[in-house]
């Protein structure tokens, strides 16, 4: 009957809709289930001696297995679908007949299409289970044939098509409307949930449990609605290869796709389960034990705890590098429960991350190894007042790379820990708190002075300074006696060493005033010729105010 419906709406545009279409459906289909890349030709010269399944309109008729006087299974394919293509149409409505025949030591089954040869099948062809013998072989063939001749005449039903085209329209504008509904929606809760959080945010000073779950909800969100466009993809992809008769056997395909997928994603997730509760029980202990350490490090910096071994100046350190061993060893013990951990993606990130780590890490490790020496040879701490480099200022941070200084002008320099290690540290507060530290100012001052005097006047001038102690009394050395003056050195102590750069000044200040109000000169004398008389003090003005003579 359908055939006569065909033969009639030929005269118009029914009949070439009814030849335009299947063709063009059965070219959509072929392009649907195309193979993604083209094989090389080991590739297919392994394709055309393994197995080869003969598919007509996207249905699979029969596999054949059997080499027969040279063809291979993918060449009897391929004749067989060279037959079948040209019939011709009134060929379709003929008996289909299956003839025994042998062949030599072949036992086999002709399919006839009327007069036509179609193909035959082999006992060879049969699976090697041996599950189906020949006939039902046969049988069950036949029966796909059927199925696939009735499929073709569908194709030439003009209604059918029709009825499958307003189909895909209809499901198309469903789709568009859906995935407009979603995007318009998804955008405007996800606008209403970020004003939300930006107006927490304006408000907050901390932070606010609130503007966490609003950030959590714009991505679930945002994920939610990608998750359903995907969703409405497939049902729409779903209906549209099942509306046309071509394409159903895809849309049951399809289905089995997903089915396959679905059933792996959760039969991974179960086989992972027993590992992932291991590697959350590992990283728990991991924790726990952890926390006794930091408990009993913290114990110790606070001073209600003594070990032989743990200083309070290196317990920072020590906790953070015990720390980290702790928990590399409770990863490294996790990690092989991991679930994917044998995987292929994770040995290339482990190989990716072995590899920057030794490219990158040799001045990092330098850098860290120089810092553990600066901090377990406690030459210094912070807020201590140290000289590095001709660098002078107070230590404000000192971590595995670096130390901070801030300076006199209130600059921050940074001293990479190599150069620390490398170079002598002057360290002025460390002893201050028992004698102070010492402040050094030197001055030449030429010969016609008195040294006694000169003495007495930084000594005067050491104790009129602000900050500098009495105990130990400010004391003065002579360095050097050069061609033309006397260098002098005066040591004073101070408490504080971050003082140092004012007191100094205030010091330098106080031997102006000194020596202003005794009538010497601090300037040093350079000679352009011998002087007529020796320049040198007489007896009588060896103790020139402020010096006093030793008592007798």
């Amino acid at each position: 009957m359908r055939q006569a419906v065909a033969a009639r709406a030929s005269p118009g545009w029914r009949a070439w809709l009814s030849r335009v279409m299947p063709v063009a459906l059965i070219a959509l289909a072929l392009a649907l289930i195309a193979p993604a890349h083209a094989a090389d030709p080991d590739a297919a010269a392994a394709e055309a001696a393994g197995p080869a399944t003969l598919r007509l309109l996207n249905r699979d008729i029969v596999t054949l297995r059997a080499t027969v006087a040279g063809a291979s299974p993918q060449r009897r394919v391929e004749q067989a679908r060279e037959r079948i293509r040209q019939l011709p149409d009134s060929a379709m409505d003929q008996p289909l007949q299956v003839l025994p025949f042998e062949l030599g030591k072949l036992h086999g089954r002709q399919f006839l299409l009327g007069d036509a040869n179609l193909f035959a099948l082999y006992d060879t062809d049969l699976e090697p289970d041996g599950r189906r013998d020949l006939d039902a072989l046969a049988r069950h063939t036949r029966e796909r044939l059927e199925e696939a001749r009735r499929a073709w005449h569908e194709t030439r039903d003009g209604p059918l098509l029709m009825r499958g085209l307003a189909l895909t329209a209809l499901a198309c504008a469903v789709l568009a409307l859906l995935v407009w509904g979603i995007l318009v929606l998804g955008r405007r809760v996800v606008g209403w949930l970020e004003s939300t959080r930006s107006r927490i945010a304006a408000h907050s000073t901390g932070i606010d449990w609130r503007e966490i779950l609003a950030r959590l909800l714009m991505g679930s969100i945002t994920l939610l609605k990608w998750v359903l466009i995907a969703l409405l993809a497939y049902v729409w992809l779903r209906l549209v290869l099942a509306a046309f008769v071509a394409t159903q056997p895809l849309a049951i395909a399809l289905d089995g796709w997903l089915y396959r997928k679905l059933v792996w994603i959760v039969s991974g997730a179960a086989e992972g389960l027993p590992g992932l509760a291991t590697v959350i029980i590992v990283l728990l202990l991991t924790r726990a034990l952890a926390d006794v350490l930091a408990y009993v490090f913290g114990a110790v910096q606070q001073g209600r705890l003594t070990l032989p071994f743990l200083h309070r100046d290196t317990i920072s350190a020590t906790r953070r590098i015990v720390t980290v061993l702790v928990w590399g060893l409770g990863i490294a013990i996790a990690y092989p429960y991991l679930p994917g951990s044998g995987s292929e993606a994770f040995k290339g990130l482990s190989v990716l991350a072995g590899l920057m780590l030794t490219l990158g890490s040799s001045g990092l490790v330098m850098q860290a190894m120089s810092g553990l020496v600066v901090i377990y040879s406690r030459s210094l701490r912070k807020g201590d007042y140290i000289e590095v480099n001709g660098t002078q200022g107070v230590v404000i941070e000192i971590s595995s790379l670096a130390i901070k200084l801030v300076d006199i002008r209130n600059e921050e320099i940074t001293i990479p820990n190599a150069v620390l290690v490398s170079s002598p540290i002057r360290n002025y507060s460390r002893l201050a708190h028992a004698e102070g530290t010492l402040l050094v100012t030197r001055l030449t001052i030429g010969y016609d002075a008195p040294w006694r005097q000169v003495h007495a006047m930084l000594e005067e001038a050491a104790r009129r300074t602000p900050g500098v102690l009495n105990l130990p009394a400010p004391y003065v050395y002579q360095r050097a006696l050069s061609d033309f003056f006397v260098e002098y050195a005066l040591h004073a102590s101070v408490r504080h060493a971050a003082e140092r750069p004012a007191i100094q000044s205030a010091l330098h200040a106080a031997i102006q005033d000194v020596f202003n109000e005794n009538g010497v000169q601090i300037m040093s004398p350079h000679f352009l010729a011998q002087p007529a008389q020796p320049v040198v003090v007489p007896p009588p003005d060896w103790f020139r105010p402020p010096a006093r003579p030793p008592s007798s």
